[in-house]
């Protein structure tokens, strides 16, 4: 009722979070009793270490989960680019190499399987071309969380990019569809942020095997199409500034960096 400008609840009674629909203080309360750790993993290879790594790393030190304890995990391809960075209290950080020629989703898979598991109760995995500008706090938190793709949610789902090839293990029939998610974003506890990169992967690869070439994002939407997500993220989660700012987004939590050329 606070916000009747915008779909605050799924037809599967999943939270969609936007300011004004949460209580902060309560959900404080809540979970600093339960001391929980929460994990950032994020990936940085190539020119993205250099373009945006940096500023991602710093603005998520100022925004990201204050107050709790954090555990980053930043995975790249040369150590020797790392940026110096000077963690506060409560944060931590463990650096994965990465094999630039191994797929992302492998290397996360490997690393939540013999590390991440056991070291935190709530995991978020994020694109590295990205800045946090206000708190991202703990109204994230949940089982199973999905963001929802700013470029998308203010169009029918008739428009949405899903896979639409009826041989691909991406494949969502003309007519149906709830949302379409951003591969930018995805948490949850652990073992449900593992179920996602295994049917990614096994999509990925299966598509492979029938000469079909296939997005994450569309084996990501498959994904949550099937497996509903127990909260949202709204569009000021992950607002593209290169469009124009409407109404309805209040707040701008992260802010999308496109990709830039050299």
């Amino acid at each position: 009722r606070t916000r009747p400008d915008v779909i605050t609840i799924t037809d599967w009674l999943a939270p969609i979070i936007w300011e004004g629909t949460y209580n902060r203080s309560t959900l404080e309360k809540h979970y600093k009793k339960l001391n929980v750790t929460i994990g950032l993993a994020v990936f940085a290879t190539g020119k993205f270490v250099d373009q945006y790594l940096t500023q991602f790393i710093q603005s998520a030190e100022r925004h990201f989960m204050i107050g709790y304890h954090t555990i980053f995990y930043i995975m790249v391809d040369n150590f020797t680019k790392l940026p110096y960075i000077e963690f506060g209290p409560l944060r931590t950080y463990h650096n994965f190499d990465q094999d630039f020629h191994l797929k992302n989703m492998m290397n996360l898979k490997m690393n939540i399987l013999g590390y991440i598991q056991h070291e935190v109760n709530f995991l978020f995995t994020m694109a590295v071309n990205q800045i946090f500008k206000k708190d991202f706090g703990v109204e994230t938190l949940g089982s199973s969380v999905a963001q929802i793709h700013a470029w998308w949610y203010f169009k029918s789902p008739r428009d949405f990019p899903y896979e639409r090839r009826h041989k691909s293990a991406a494949f969502i029939p003309s007519g149906q569809g709830d949302f379409y998610y951003h591969g930018a974003i995805v948490g949850g506890i652990p073992r449900e942020v593992l179920n996602v990169i295994k049917e990614c992967q096994k999509g990925i690869i299966q598509d492979n095997t029938n000469d079909l070439k296939s997005l994450y994002e569309s084996h990501l939407n498959k994904y949550f199409f099937v497996n509903k997500p127990t909260k949202l993220l709204s569009p000021e989660y992950n607002w593209d500034p290169k469009f124009r700012t409407p109404s309805q987004i209040k707040h701008v939590k992260i802010a999308w960096q496109s990709e830039r050329k050299r």
